[in-house]
């Protein structure tokens, strides 16, 4: 296919910098000054502790917009709002908003970015709040953090995506910390037309219940009944697969597909696909050239191990619930491709990763050319945004 006439993408794995109105203009008077608000406090030191940044404010003279919230600080840095610059320049330093993109956190500069980068319509996951929320589930005050939770779908739904025309596709969140209220979130969003959810990949490594308890059946059973789609980060399980404590973060950046590969053979193995049949799951900045191996292996297991250990919960193989129920994004992944037909050409979606440091951003059209502009058209239209049409019903062509 001639890149002239490459269809135009729908991204459905972009982030959102939260500006600092998004609580303040919807929280109760009572809770503003406790809830997520921006102070600008010069740059701080940041110090991994199992997978998550622990910060704290410096007394330099380079300032930086920091997120309060609680006894929580956090500083909007450089790396995840650095779209279009060279990777190289990029560090992990603070900055304000004045020094990134207006695309990053004002929907009609947003839009403008999408037209220069050839894409028609974006799901954007959140910056601050962390990939599904987690950070909500982690403050003491649970009334003031179901009321953070709702102000950020309140804000998705009304502000960022309101006036795009459909271009912004809201993705919401839900009180993770309480299975009843996050059915009744996807419910009281459902009936403002949204369709997909983040969440965990991994709830377990947020010290909540798992996949196989039951805990969460409200909410799957919420899921399936309205047609939201389940969304999954890699990050969301906040913790990362680490061979050693002392080992580089680049590390644990090159192996996070693993994370969504074991929330993946989790949830095909835990029976929940079975129970929930129309139940759709989509996980984002995965790749996918990992997946037939995973599949291969799950399926070889179901028949050598499944009746050994008195397993009784999947009827048909893995395999079967993957091919109906899963899928997976990618924009960086070659060997992907070379696998596409085990991956199921059904199953891929493409997405640009704006405004992160590894995104697409502005050459998002000439990397999925190169990657997949040369199969059938029917397929280039599926994996570009044909599948996502389809998984998230979304009213283009």
């Amino acid at each position: 296919m001639p890149l002239e006439d490459f269809p135009k993408i729908i991204s459905v794995d972009d982030h959102v910098v939260e500006p600092p109105h998004v609580w303040q203009d919807r929280l109760p008077e009572k809770y503003k000054a406790a809830g997520p608000r921006i102070v600008i406090a010069p740059q701080g030191e940041m110090t991994l502790v199992d997978g998550s940044w622990v910060e704290t404010p410096g007394d330099g003279d380079k300032m930086a917009a920091w997120w309060h919230y609680e006894d929580h600080r956090y500083q909007i840095k450089e790396m995840i709002a650095c779209a279009g610059r060279d990777p190289k320049t990029v560090t992990m330093q603070g900055v304000t908003y004045d020094d990134i993109r207006p695309g990053c956190y004002e929907p009609k500069a947003r839009i403008e970015d999408m037209d220069d980068n050839h894409v028609e319509a974006s799901i954007c996951f959140p910056n601050y709040p962390r990939f599904c929320g987690q950070l909500f589930a982690e403050r003491k005050d649970k009334e003031l953090s179901k009321l953070c939770v709702e102000a950020y779908n309140d804000w998705m739904i009304e502000e960022w995506c309101g006036d795009s025309g459909g271009r912004l596709i809201p993705l919401c969140l839900v009180p993770l910390w309480d299975a009843e209220l996050a059915a009744a979130e996807i419910r009281r969003n459902a009936a403002r037309g949204v369709n997909a959810v983040a969440w965990s990949e991994l709830p377990a490594w947020l010290g909540l219940p798992s996949i196989h308890s039951g805990h969460w059946d409200p909410f799957f059973q919420a899921c399936e009944e309205t047609g939201t789609v389940i969304t999954m980060h890699i990050g969301s399980g906040t913790r990362t697969v680490r061979p050693s404590d002392d080992c580089p973060t680049i590390v644990t950046a090159a192996m996070i597909s693993a994370n969504s590969a074991t929330s993946m053979i989790d949830f095909l193995f835990s029976g929940v696909l079975v129970r929930y049949p129309n139940l759709k799951l989509m996980y984002a900045e995965s790749q996918i050239g990992w997946i037939p191996y995973y599949l291969e292996r799950a399926d070889d297991n179901y028949k050598t191990h499944m009746w050994a250990q008195g397993e009784e919960r999947l009827p048909e193989p893995p395999s079967y619930y993957y091919h109906r129920q899963v899928f997976s994004c990618f924009f960086k992944d070659t060997a992907g491709m070379k696998l596409l037909d085990e991956v199921g050409i059904d199953n891929v979606l493409f997405e640009t990763d704006y405004p992160h440091s590894d995104g697409t951003f502005p050459r998002s059209k000439e990397v999925a050319h190169e990657l997949f502009g040369h199969l059938d058209p029917k397929v280039v239209h599926k994996l570009a945004r044909g599948n996502a049409i389809k998984l998230f019903n979304l009213p283009f062509d």
